[in-house]
């Protein structure tokens, strides 16, 4: 009894100076202004469609259970311009998510608004059993943005198709069934990727196939912390006794999306690839949310790792919010999906192609991933400032403009700071500051706004941030 009275006494004591902490924070941060969302020359159309309730009855109604939606009150969105989104009163929201870090040149870029209308006029489907040149054009610049000998590209709809495919190519091509992911890691939510998604929160009770998941090397949470050699030993382990000794692939994101925005330790990949090599398996890179310039350092986020992979999947920033997915790998994995056919009916569609080739272009146009390293530097800089103003801000982690904050109400025990967390998501909202939430707890802020995002808007959703914390 006097050791649960004493363990209660801590708990009390923790909390009480936890509240403390977050009074003297408010006492010191009393004189911080409301930030003002910056000035962007641009007047949303009048909206006379129907009203967020009458829209959320008619989903409720409608659409499946399962969907979620952010925020206590859901926000209507009906018109987005560049970094900017526009609710149904013509309120304009600074989008720190960019669509589920899909929009990445964005919200309706002229260049490639124009590309797919005048495809959309001349042709909007065929198929692969026809010749067209956009699909051709699109992939063979898809294929000059890629290092080694990965040449041969696929197209799909989405990101759970890529993987899906890259998991049957490694399978075929290496002849054997198991499968090797990270903790943590999402990859789809498909009935075989599903297997390859570690989080409890996206799985369903279905049979996982031959999956197997080993410890994520997370330098934040991780159990080996940044001990890169211990997280490669456990895939050899995880090899020797938890498979034949052959496997098929492993899959990673060189940066965690869904998990919270985790960056891998540093030279992980290389040395789990060679081993993955040496176990008959292929290496497959994720690169659904880290490519495309994101991450600011390089095009691809496997290249910070100074890998190259035996295949790549990819999806959300290739169509700037067009329906488009593509695996990329070598002639000779390649060579295996011809054994029977390989068809995809919206893979490579017309229209796709032309919005996916404008992409490429806009994105070397407008030199964005130098510009997602520079404003990318300059919001963490900011970001990290104020982690050593606030004891509730336990990590800033990430590259570019694909960042992550980590909540918790002790830096030393790293406790979710789920309910703060929560909070502060709303008042960041009625700020009109939209960032999207990761994590298995869900108290990881994801800041990944389409890559026009300028400094301007990066103080703005800081003095937002540092505001918001102020009045918790």
């Amino acid at each position: 009894m006097g050791l649960y009275r004493n363990i209660c006494k801590k708990s009390i004591e923790s909390t009480k100076n936890y509240q403390r902490l977050l009074l003297c924070n408010s006492y010191s941060s009393s004189s911080i202004s409301t930030p003002i969302i910056p000035p962007f020359d641009y007047e949303p159309k009048a909206y006379a469609g129907p009203l967020a309730e009458e829209v959320f009855q008619k989903r409720k109604k409608f659409l499946g259970p399962s969907l979620f939606h952010y925020y206590e009150k859901p926000l209507n969105i009906v018109e987005g311009k560049m970094q900017y989104l526009f609710d149904e009163n013509g309120r304009r929201y600074l989008d720190a998510f960019a669509g589920i870090v899909t929009v990445s040149c964005g919200h309706c870029h002229p260049e490639i608004v124009n590309a797919v209308i005048e495809q959309t006029k001349l042709l909007q489907h065929a198929t692969t059993i026809y010749l067209h040149h956009q699909i051709a054009d699109f992939a063979e610049a898809l294929a000059s943005k890629m290092p080694g000998n990965l040449k041969v590209v696929y197209f799909v709809n989405s990101g759970t198709e890529a993987n899906e495919l890259a998991m049957l190519m490694a399978r075929l091509y290496s002849g054997n069934l198991g499968m090797i992911a990270l903790r943590n890691a999402y990859h789809g939510g498909s009935s075989n990727t599903i297997g390859l998604t570690a989080l409890n929160t996206w799985k369903y009770n279905i049979p996982q196939g031959e999956i197997h998941h080993v410890m994520n090397p997370d330098p934040y949470r991780g159990a080996f912390g940044a001990d890169t050699n211990r997280y490669v030993k456990d895939v050899q382990d995880h090899i020797d006794f938890g498979t034949s000794g052959k496997v098929a692939g492993f899959i990673a994101e060189t940066i965690q999306g869904v998990g919270g925005t985790v960056e891998l330790a540093p030279g992980y990949l290389k040395q789990v690839y060679d081993v993955v090599h040496k176990a008959g398996g292929v290496c497959i890179a994720d690169e659904v949310q880290t490519g495309f310039g994101r991450t600011g350092s390089h095009y691809w986020g496997f290249e910070t790792q100074g890998v190259i992979p035996d295949i790549v999947t990819m999806a959300k920033g290739i169509g700037n919010g067009l329906p488009l997915g593509a695996v990329v790998t070598t002639p000779e994995i390649a060579s295996v999906m011809a054994q029977k056919i390989q068809f995809n009916t919206f893979g490579g569609n017309p229209v796709c192609s032309a919005g996916g080739l404008a992409v490429l272009r806009v994105l070397d146009k407008e030199k964005r991933q130098a510009h997602c390293a520079d404003i990318g530097s300059h919001l963490t800089e900011r970001l990290k400032a104020l982690q050593q103003k606030y004891e509730i801000i336990g990590d800033i982690r990430g590259r570019g403009l694909m960042l992550g904050v980590e909540l918790v109400t002790d830096r030393k025990e790293k406790t979710p700071a789920k309910a703060e967390t929560a909070v502060l998501f709303e008042k960041l909202r009625e700020l009109g500051v939209l960032v999207g939430k990761g994590g298995l707890h869900g108290n990881v802020f994801r800041i990944k706004p389409p890559m026009c995002f300028s400094k301007d808007d990066a103080d703005f959703l800081v003095d937002a941030l540092d505001y918001s914390l102020s009045k918790i």
